[in-house]
């Protein structure tokens, strides 16, 4: 059962979304046709992953354009453009949230008719969707290449079907595999501060029929000593021209212990992913999150009161830690070079 993370209810006119903070217990949906609740469910993890930002941010540009009243296209145009604003400060690392709110600006500037805009901005939003769903697949086909029957593979956070508007990124080359009838089994970092290994990857692969072991982050080390591990595949929240990759905090522990252990190094991202306005990494804004997070989880505090804390969200693994970039366009092997993507 691959859940999909959001869907537009195009006869209610409203956007359906996992709420994700409530799993594994309970698998429940918001639905909403007002964007500040989507803004709100970006910035509290409601709806996360890279890919699945970019569609929840292009549907929060088309359901704050019907929630708009003005009738005069100017004051309509101010208060959309205020509303994709909106959106897109409620993260800041995920580079796929700001090119499908771009792209949805674009298409909404080719437009002089209220009406006209709406429906414009619907059928690009669906479209955005649809295009995600379909780069996950290709990333299946061309990431299930570097998988032979019976591997184990080292994942960390979630980039599955909760995660994107399709399959998945980091787990679409798992379930590819799986359905060409591999064998294939899967280790998955629990994910601190926010668990989401634990809570999302192992439920999601659990739900799919693939054999998951949940560790703990700071086991890594000893599953790949012991020769446990045969591929490490992760996602990522923004990757630079020279291929250096941001991903959830962590990851750069893990391909450090990789490098160590001789085992490869992937991340699968469609290229939305890549942002060309950045050389390297060192450019990357993260996002530096809640004390809370850190020194508690779910509401029960684990830290003595008054402990200070440093929270940020995800990390840089350079260049030289990765063995190869899945994308939907192929597998990229070192020397990264995606400036061509600017072309």
């Amino acid at each position: 059962m691959r859940v999909e993370t959001l869907e537009w209810l195009a006869d209610e006119e409203k956007v359906c979304l996992v709420a994700q903070t409530k799993l594994p217990g309970k698998l429940e949906y918001i639905v909403t046709d007002n964007y500040l609740v989507m803004c709100d469910a970006i910035r509290r993890l409601e709806v996360r992953g890279a890919p699945a930002i970019g569609c929840a941010g292009a549907y929060g540009v088309v359901i704050g354009a019907l929630s708009i009243d003005d009738t005069d296209f100017k004051q309509f145009s101010a208060e959309l453009r205020r509303i994709m604003d909106e959106l897109r400060a409620t993260r800041p690392t995920a580079v796929n949230l700001f090119w499908a709110i771009d792209r949805m600006e674009k298409v909404f500037n080719e437009q002089s008719d209220i009406k006209a805009a709406q429906q414009a901005l619907i059928k690009e939003a669906v479209e955005i969707h649809r295009e995600d769903a379909e780069m996950c697949r290709r990333i299946g086909k061309n990431g299930a290449a570097l998988l032979s029957d019976g591997m184990t593979v080292l994942t960390h956070c979630n980039a599955g079907s909760l995660a994107t508007g399709g399959m998945g990124t980091a787990l679409a080359p798992i379930y590819t595999a799986q359905d060409q009838g591999k064998n294939i089994k899967v280790f998955a970092d629990e994910t601190r501060p926010l668990l989401q290994g634990a809570r999302l990857t192992s439920w999601e692969l659990q739900q799919n029929g693939v054999e998951v072991t949940l560790i703990c982050d700071n086991m890594a080390a000893v599953v790949m000593r012991k020769g446990w591990i045969d591929a490490v595949i992760v996602g990522s929240d923004r990757i630079a021209c020279n291929g250096d990759v941001a991903n959830k905090i962590g990851t750069f522990t893990v391909a450090l212990l990789a490098k160590q252990f001789g085992v490869p190094f992937y991340v699968a991202a469609p290229t939305s992913t890549v942002d060309t306005s950045l050389a390297s990494g060192d450019l990357i804004p993260i996002e530096e999150r809640a004390d809370e997070e850190v020194a508690g989880f779910n509401g029960i505090r684990t830290a003595p009161d008054g402990i200070s804390t440093y929270n940020p969200a995800f990390d840089v693994t350079p260049n030289e830690l990765v063995a190869a970039i899945i994308t939907e366009q192929g597998v990229h092997k070192p020397p990264f070079d995606f400036s061509y993507l600017t072309q």
